[in-house]
């Protein structure tokens, strides 16, 4: 039975991850391993559920339970970004130790969530958090409306 560590060797914000659950005195456990291995791999944010049915299919024997603990303790160690897009679920996704990140934007729809940057919008948040003399430690952007498929099918 391969194992997702198998098919996505650990990139650097797996061993970012790993070192950080050492340094905060957490055993290495078979579900946070498991999820640190599938977010790894990934390119935009994800569900519990969706994480819990990917490893379920990859073979290991990790509870959904396991999924939401791992997850929990993934963001209070800051190495993961929870993201409430309003579909009624929280998505989770890899928080890069270089605080790169990306935003989002959510059809209304179809409910298709895709991942975009943006250079200028964050020189303007810099610009912002200096204007109100606020220190921004972290931020996210999430917008809604319509993709270009679901615009086309209600325009017909």
């Amino acid at each position: 039975m391969s194992s997702t560590t198998d098919r996505h060797p650990p990139g650097p914000w797996a061993g970012h991850a790993r070192r950080a659950l050492q340094d905060a005195g957490l055993r290495r456990g078979g579900a946070r391993e498991a999820v640190i291995d599938f977010l790894t791999a990934q390119d935009c944010a994800t569900s519990a559920q969706e994480i819990h049915a990917a490893l379920r299919a990859a073979g290991p024997r990790v509870s959904l339970a396991s999924v939401y603990r791992a997850l929990e303790t993934l963001h209070g160690l800051g190495l993961v970004q929870r993201l409430e897009v309003g579909q009624g679920e929280a998505l989770y996704e890899a928080a890069l130790p270089s605080g790169e990140h990306h935003h989002h934007v959510v059809c209304e729809r179809c409910e298709r969530i895709l991942p975009f940057e943006d250079r200028a919008l964050e020189q303007a948040i810099a610009r912002l958090a200096r204007r109100v003399d606020f220190q921004v430690d972290a931020h996210e952007v999430v917008l809604h409306g319509r993709c270009p498929s679901c615009r086309e099918a209600d325009a017909h």
